[in-house]
């Protein structure tokens, strides 16, 4: 069966250029002032599909936690179901997920740092894996889809979410200053394609590299290294972006891995394909990458 590409880094408005996903799928709701903090973005997403058809996407990680709001049937990650309403740990693999029928839902990313306060619990503890929203939040996640499900439009949808985010960021025990640190953290390294030393990040936030790792694990959902990693592979994607006919020894070098072997085996384990695949799920998936 053939697998349709997802990829979303931080600059790209809905999805990357590279990306399957049919025009109209995607839709970008804005994140209110109070919440932009926490909040990187909020996307409504809608799609049906033919009896007895199913289809595969392969989602690129961007390490972000998510809080997803399913209205329609739920997209599945491996062989089980899916969840109605589930928070989705920070992971640095590719997912394939599974869709059938109509999917349908809001999809919320939170700020790398951010999880925390929002979910009510150090975020390294549900890994990458898909955790039900009623574990976290008490049984509040199915109440709040059962009231988008009766709300007359999206608009009002999205303004309940808002509201019940609103409230638990209010209500958060989660420490300001531990959330702070590491968001800034995360930034320094995002900013930097993960070339920033962990040991000048840790002196830049002002915590000692262990204690760094502790925020990581809290607030992140990765290790500092595993956020290093991706940052490093996702400004290779960029740079892929504008290239048709790469020469990876090249690309490798400048986009801070040690050679052209070291590049294959990230793509291998963050991507799930080699760099030459993913080159041409690129061109087969969308006309609209830059060259």
């Amino acid at each position: 069966m053939a697998e349709r590409l997802f990829l979303r880094l931080d600059d790209d408005p809905l999805h990357g250029p590279e990306s399957g996903v049919p025009a109209g799928t995607l839709r970008a709701f804005s994140v209110g002032a109070a919440l932009r903090g926490h909040v990187s973005h909020i996307l409504l997403y809608r799609e049906t599909f033919a009896d007895g058809h199913e289809v595969r996407e392969r989602v690129l990680p961007d390490g972000a936690v998510r809080l997803v709001f399913n209205l329609g049937d739920a997209p599945s990650a491996g062989e089980g179901e899916g969840l109605a309403v589930e928070a989705i740990g920070a992971s640095a693999a590719p997912v394939v997920v599974r869709m059938r029928r109509k999917v349908e839902g809001l999809s919320v990313t939170l700020r790398p740092g951010a999880a925390a306060a929002l979910l009510g619990l150090p975020v390294g503890e549900i890994g990458g894996s898909a955790v039900h929203l009623d574990a976290l939040w008490q049984g509040e996640g199915t109440e709040l889809l059962g009231r988008m499900a009766e709300a007359p439009d999206d608009a009002a949808r999205v303004a309940m979410l808002h509201a019940v985010l609103q409230r638990r960021l209010r209500d958060s025990s989660a420490t300001a200053g531990n959330t702070a640190a590491a968001m800034h953290a995360a930034q320094l390294i995002a900013a930097s394609d993960g070339r920033r030393s962990l040991r000048e990040v840790a002196t830049t936030v002002g915590v000692g590299e262990r204690r760094l790792q502790q925020l990581f694990h809290a607030h992140v959902g990765l290790s500092p290294r595993a956020w290093s990693r991706l940052a490093r592979m996702h400004g290779c994607l960029r740079a892929l972006r504008l290239q048709s006919s790469p020469a990876w020894a090249d690309v490798a070098l400048d986009s801070g891995f040690y050679d052209q072997s070291h590049l294959v085996n990230e793509f291998r384990a963050l991507c799930g394909v080699t760099p030459t695949e993913f080159m041409g799920h690129a061109v087969s998936g969308s006309s609209k990458t830059a060259r």
